[in-house]
């Protein structure tokens, strides 16, 4: 599933080719993905202008000139990718024809994304968006905070981090990234975390997301950045795809500790080192 790396660099993506460009044509190909798509979605949309583009956690908000905004979420394997005019793909759901004619596709093989048509005003209530939690790049998260979450929590560290509810956006993948350059192990219970740990780990996140947003993202299977090129951040991996390897960055010899070590918690693999994270 895309994460917040992803998303981002696909809003930015989507800012760039089509910010103030006016939707000319909608098509609207099936009826549903996840949920069922607004009815009359095409007829809506023609004659739109895109005003603004923004991320919330793991969905993108797509703001329209007459006060209304697209909410969509990619789901497994969604794209939206922008390019020119041409024949259209078995799993291209929704398309866009723009006044520069540009064309933006919602491509989503598995259908497990969704796309909705709210009234901005009303997105902060919407039932997918009202119990979002921070965003870990924002000011609102700090080591102070992040301890106040975690206080009291018997699960484990990993699991709190992939809470929605408490940090928007986060997913497998960066958690392992985090947790690996914080040092902290994952199997911790999350009220373990001292302060000392905490002041690493925030930063730690903001890193891992930060330098992941430069690269594009990471492509591991369908995800593509919005012009159709892949994410390279998987080229960066320090522990995540990577058991039995050396650990980047850290002096662990694979010949006797093992190097990268996997293990499953709730049903997601779970990549860190041993010997660097307690």
């Amino acid at each position: 599933m895309p994460e917040l790396p992803e998303v981002e660099t696909t809003c930015r993506g989507l800012v760039r080719a089509l910010l103030n460009r006016k939707i000319v044509r909608a098509e609207q190909r099936r009826a549903d993905l996840r949920f069922p798509m607004p009815r009359g979605l095409a007829r809506k949309l023609a004659g739109r202008r895109i005003q603004a583009v923004r991320r919330r956690a793991k969905y993108i908000v797509v703001t329209l000139d007459d006060g209304m905004a697209l909410l969509l979420h990619l789901g497994m394997s969604g794209r939206l990718v922008v390019g020119l005019p041409g024949a259209h793909g078995k799993h291209d759901h929704v398309v866009l024809h723009f006044d520069d004619g540009k064309v933006l596709r919602f491509n989503d093989p598995r259908r497990f994304g969704m796309l909705d048509l709210v009234p901005e005003s009303a997105l902060v209530s919407h039932r997918l968006l009202r119990n979002i939690g921070l965003e870990p790049l924002g000011r609102e998260l700090t080591p102070v905070k992040l301890l106040a979450m975690f206080k009291g929590k018997k699960a484990d560290m990993k699991a709190v981090l992939l809470d929605q509810r408490l940090i928007a956006g986060l997913g497998n993948i960066y958690v392992c990234e985090a947790l690996f350059l914080s040092g902290i192990g994952p199997k911790r219970r999350a009220g373990s975390l001292k302060p000392a740990e905490a002041a690493r780990l925030v930063p730690a996140i903001r890193k891992v997301l930060r330098a992941a947003i430069a690269a594009g993202g990471s492509s591991l299977r369908d995800y593509v950045q919005s012009d159709g090129v892949l994410g390279s951040y998987q080229n960066n991996f320090a522990v995540y795809g990577r058991e039995g390897e050396r650990c980047r960055g850290c002096s662990c010899n694979p010949t006797k500790t093992g190097g990268v070590q996997r293990f499953t918690q709730a049903g997601r693999g779970t990549f860190w080192c041993p010997r660097r994270q307690v």
